[in-house]
């Protein structure tokens, strides 16, 4: 059968309409996929944030749990705390006000941490950071020892690590950090909390990763 001129133009105008609503499908399903492997790509990164995060969390709990088993006796006797991988120690156990003198209780405190705290150091490889910490109050300026509650918090935390030290610890395994009144734990309204500021916390931390040597290594 024949077409006259009418259908043959007709069909002319259909198949562009049904060539575009076909570059307009497929373009749509293009979107679509492209979307669907995004939401993939996306739903992946998040698995392995979570999975990465997961598994730094097991890692601070056991180190958390091991550290609390190292110190059992210690933490037994009420003398010291552990809290977020950090020993806490009160700074009224370890000197007297304004002082960075040792008092006797507090050096016997320090040497019955240093077998379990070199038996963890030993077993991760880590260090052990020694921060001194002090209330708000400006420290006396009558003997002009100290500067200012930063000087005073730094040597306190040099003479625990000095302590910790003489007591055998490894001089390579012990630094010492000042905060002064920085990072409070409690309020400074009160002198209960102002107690709670004057600390020394001690803490085993990683080591830096080794920088690779310049160059590469030789043959």
């Amino acid at each position: 059968m024949e077409l006259d001129d009418g259908q043959v133009a007709d069909a002319a105008q259909v198949a562009p309409v049904w060539t575009v609503f076909g570059d307009l499908m497929a373009g749509l399903l293009g979107a679509f996929v492209l979307v669907l492997a995004g939401l993939a790509v996306v739903q992946a990164d998040l698995a392995t944030s979570l999975q990465a995060e997961t598994a730094k969390r097991r890692i601070e709990e056991q180190r958390r749990m091991a550290l609390e088993k190292a110190l059992a006796v210690p933490l037994a006797s009420g003398r010291v705390t552990v809290a977020n991988g950090r020993i806490g120690i009160s700074g009224s156990v370890l000197f007297a006000p304004g002082s960075d003198q040792l008092r006797p209780e507090g050096r016997q405190l320090l040497r019955s941490l240093v077998p379990p705290l070199g038996v963890y150091l030993g077993e991760r490889g880590e260090l052990l950071m020694v921060s001194g910490f002090t209330d708000d109050r400006p420290v006396q300026q009558g003997t002009k020892r100290y500067e200012d509650n930063l000087e005073l918090s730094a040597q306190r935390a040099l003479t625990v690590a000095r302590a910790l030290i003489d007591e055998g610890l490894p001089a390579t395994q012990v630094f010492a950090a000042a905060f002064g009144a920085q990072q409070p734990v409690a309020s400074n309204a009160s002198e209960s909390g102002r107690a709670l500021n004057r600390r020394v916390e001690i803490a085993p931390v990683p080591r830096a990763p080794q920088a690779a040597p310049a160059g590469g290594d030789r043959p």
